[in-house]
C-alpha cells in the first residue's frame, strides 16, 4: 500500500475545510474555485491539482461522507451502533458543518438526493418490513414514505440547532421505525 504525503493530505483537508465552510455561508452556485482557494489558504493550481473543479470537489465529499455512514450500517464495523458504537446522529453532530450546509441551505439539492437514496437502500436492507406487508402495505410504498420521512427528521434538527442529543434522536426514529417497519 502507497503510502501518501502528509502535505497532499493536510491540502486537501484544508480544501475540504474550506468547501464546508463556504457552503455555509452562500449558495453553492457563488462559490469559486478562487474563494476555496483563498479560505483554505492553498493556490489554484493545488485545488485543481487534486480535484476537477468544485462539482469534483463537492462530489467527493458527498462520497467521502456516504461511505462512513455505510461503515456505520455494518453490523462487523467497530464503529456500528450494534456494538455501541457511533450512531448516525452522533455522526451527524459529529460533522455537523457538513450536514447543516447539505442539509438547511438550497446549495446542494443533489446531496439531499443522494441521501435519500442512501436511506431507502439502508431501509431496505436493514428492515424487513413484515408487518406492514402483513396489513397489505407494499414495500415500495413504506421505503417511500419512511425515507423521505427520516431525511425530513434530520433537515428539521439541523434546521432547529439540534434541539435534542443525538442519542435521543436515534432512540426516537428507530422507536417510530421499529414500531411500524419490524
Amino acid at each position: 500500500m502507497t503510502k501518501v504525503d502528509r502535505r497532499i493530505l493536510k491540502s486537501q483537508d484544508a480544501i475540504k475545510k474550506a468547501m464546508i465552510e463556504l457552503m455555509s455561508q452562500k449558495h453553492f452556485d457563488q462559490i469559486t474555485i478562487q474563494d476555496i482557494s483563498d479560505t483554505a489558504n492553498v493556490s489554484r493550481r493545488t485545488i485543481y491539482l487534486h480535484y476537477m473543479d468544485k462539482y469534483d470537489l463537492l462530489d467527493k465529499l458527498i462520497e467521502e461522507h456516504m461511505n462512513e455512514l455505510q461503515v456505520l450500517c455494518e453490523p462487523e464495523s467497530e464503529m456500528s451502533t450494534t456494538d455501541g458504537g457511533m450512531s448516525w446522529f452522533e455522526y451527524f453532530e459529529t460533522n455537523y458543518l457538513f450536514f447543516s450546509a447539505m442539509l438547511t441551505s438550497k446549495g446542494a439539492p443533489f446531496f439531499r438526493s443522494r441521501f435519500l437514496q442512501f436511506v431507502i437502500e439502508d431501509i431496505k436492507n436493514g428492515w424487513d418490513m413484515i408487518d406492514g406487508k402483513n396489513r397489505g402495505i407494499s414495500e415500495d410504498i413504506l421505503l417511500q414514505f419512511f425515507a423521505p420521512a427520516y431525511v425530513g427528521i434530520v433537515e428539521w434538527w439541523f434546521i432547529n440547532k439540534m434541539p435534542y442529543p443525538p442519542h435521543v434522536m436515534e432512540e426516537q426514529v428507530n422507536k417510530i421505525l421499529e414500531l411500524n417497519l419490524s
